[in-house]
């Protein structure tokens, strides 16, 4: 694709690097990158590869802006509140450049659809919050052989990395399972504003990489960045030879949705399920109070709890177990019953006998028992 004189003023301080030029800048104008996310991470990637030239980008979200949003998200203004993030960013990046092509993915990425949709782009960045939706999009990667450069963010930190086909290992590699709930989300554990830009820049540097040719790709490498110490380390990492997408011999052939974590852990045997009425009438009875184990973070314990609950967040409960009664029934709380399911199987398989979950955390409490209880 040969450039307009439009273009070329537009993009002149890439055409003056050697290593880019006009045919760098070509294969920018000729890219269609799909980028997962238009959050905190897929804000700032998505402004960078619009502003780059990146000829077609694809937005996928299903969310729409909430005003909490605004401290980390920069594709959006106040003005967007409400709207949906894949319609509001796609009138975003348009406006910043008028030369590309955007299109609005106001979808949910579920395992049968994934495949069909990165099929229409030749990279991804994924920028989602949720660890089952970056299994679907690096496995889907994988299958296609599309190159995938996956970020994460928490709280104060961020990790990095890019997957190549055939040049190195793939997210599962690195992470071969884990379930959603056993990492707080940014609304759930809190975030630095800057941290998802630092990281989203990052992103887009490396896409950016992958498309001209330039540099030394990320692969092969995991980046991680401390905001407090404003420290990178880099690990290297090796494919995986029993990984169960990209190894020797694949269990995943196909994308697949995981289990809801909620029904996947309720049928585990000995996993007992307690509302918020029936937890509150059973400790108005008088009887030994059962151990209250709230595990959700520090700041949103100390928003509100129960009486007598003891806080250990989720993410240190496997070291923690030792603290948790093996008798009583001790009863799991988080703000609504995702990461509490999740550690009631972890503590069933540590020993706890019959561990059980609030159905609905703190909200249903709040919603059914006490409407003055504070929950964040």
């Amino acid at each position: 694709m040969t450039l307009s004189a439009a273009e070329r003023a537009r993009y002149q301080r890439h055409l003056s690097l050697r290593e880019i030029g006009a045919a760098g800048q070509e294969k920018l104008k000729a890219a269609r990158v799909l980028i997962v996310g238009a959050g905190g991470l897929g804000s700032p990637a998505a402004l960078y590869l619009a502003a780059a030239g990146c000829g077609a980008l694809g937005l996928v979200d299903f969310d729409r802006v909430d005003v909490s949003n605004l401290q980390r998200q920069v594709l959006f203004d106040t003005a967007a509140v409400g709207e949906l993030k894949a319609e509001a960013g796609r009138a975003r990046l348009a406006a910043l450049n008028p030369e590309i092509r955007v299109v609005a993915h106001a979808l949910e990425l579920k395992a049968a659809s994934v495949l069909s949709l990165l099929a229409e782009y030749d990279l991804v960045v994924d920028g989602s919050d949720r660890l089952s939706t970056r299994y679907i999009v690096n496995d889907a990667c994988v299958i296609l052989g599309r190159p995938l450069v996956s970020a994460a963010i928490h709280r104060f930190e961020g990790q990095l990395t890019t997957y190549v086909p055939g040049r190195g290992p793939c997210y599962r590699c690195l992470f071969p399972q884990a379930a959603d709930g056993m990492v707080a989300n940014c609304a759930e554990a809190g975030v630095l504003g800057v941290l998802p830009g630092v990281l989203g820049t990052l992103q887009a540097t490396e896409a950016i990489k992958l498309i001209t040719g330039v540099g030394t790709p990320l692969v092969g490498r995991l980046l991680t960045y401390d905001a407090l110490e404003l420290r990178f380390h880099e690990f290297r990492v090796e494919r995986r030879r029993d990984c169960a997408v990209c190894g020797e011999a694949p269990t995943i052939t196909a994308p697949r949705d995981p289990p809801a974590p909620a029904a996947a852990a309720a049928a585990a045997d000995g996993v007992r399920r307690l509302s918020a009425r029936a937890l509150s009438a059973l400790l108005e009875t008088g009887a030994p109070a059962p151990p209250l184990i709230d595990v959700r973070e520090p700041w949103e314990f100390a928003t509100g709890h129960l009486p007598d609950a003891v806080n250990i967040p989720l993410g240190e409960l496997p070291e923690r177990l030792a603290e948790v009664p093996r008798t009583g029934g001790a009863v799991f709380i988080c703000r609504s019953g995702g990461r509490s399911m999740r550690a009631c199987t972890l503590a069933l398989a540590a020993g706890v006998a019959a561990p059980a979950n609030l159905e609905g955390g703190m909200l249903a409490w709040a919603a059914d028992v006490d409407p003055t209880q504070p929950v964040a």
